[in-house]
């Protein structure tokens, strides 16, 4: 009988609150990415409904519920509804940059004040310099980050080591698209509504690089907290059939 060392083992979390439906419990179905797993396993991991937090891959395992459903958006045939392209438009002076995911002292400083404001009760509300450290950095796929200025007012309207930075994204290359797995931004900016815009950002992005899909992770009914997701149509959910128009 052959042995496959290379495959992975999967674990099952116990049962603990379910961080966006009140009442209900969660569990998980996670497995460790290692380097000695092929690039196409870990790929087809991350397209089948598998998310990635540094080098675990996991994905809602609940007993009774079924409410957590990847999404991601078709590309090719998105178009911007009136109000994406007034969200273009207020942020039309935001630069982005694409670098390699090294954590710094000034995005963790944005993270804490992002997690604080908006999420201070949640899961990461207690991640030190060193854990968010290990967020950006400890990764076995094709990590980016892009980092978003607001462009000053002169010449070559480009931001230098002194325009503070207003948002961050972290994301993996798929072997078919992008997909989003952490994104902050600075929570005094509501008109900004900078959420939305990484999200368009990406798009546009993927679009360049002629990738059909920008993964978003997973969308709960119910959840305000994911509610925004769908708003990016066409969008496809994963279904027990395979990936589907929601």
């Amino acid at each position: 009988m052959t042995e496959h060392k290379n495959f992975p083992e999967f674990y099952i979390t116990a049962p603990q609150p379910c961080p966006y439906l009140p009442g209900r419990l969660e569990r998980k179905l996670f497995t460790h990415l290692t380097t000695d797993k092929s690039e196409v396993l870990i790929d087809n991991l991350l397209k089948g409904g598998f998310r990635r937090s540094q080098n675990i891959a996991y994905m809602p395992y609940c007993d009774s519920c079924n409410a957590c459903i990847s999404v991601r958006v078709r590309v090719n045939e998105f178009e911007e509804r009136k109000s994406f392209k007034r969200n273009r438009r207020r942020n039309r002076n935001i630069v982005a940059e694409r670098i390699r995911p090294v954590a710094s002292v000034e995005q963790y400083d944005l993270f804490r004040d992002y997690i604080d404001a908006r999420h201070s009760d949640g899961g990461m509300a207690d991640m030190t310099v060193l854990d968010f450290a290990v967020m950006i950095e400890d990764s076995v796929v094709d990590t980016f980050l892009t980092e978003y200025r607001i462009a000053p007012d002169n010449a070559t309207n480009t931001p230098d080591a002194e325009t503070p930075l207003i948002a961050a994204a972290l994301c993996d290359r798929l072997s078919d698209g992008i997909s989003m797995v952490y994104s902050f931004f600075r929570p005094d900016q509501d008109a900004r509504s900078l959420g939305t815009y990484l999200v368009l950002e990406h798009i546009e992005y993927a679009r360049q690089l002629n990738l059909p899909y920008v993964y978003l992770g997973y969308w709960i009914e119910g959840s305000p907290k994911m509610s925004y997701k769908t708003r990016f149509r066409p969008m496809e959910q994963l279904i027990q059939q395979g990936w589907c128009e929601l």
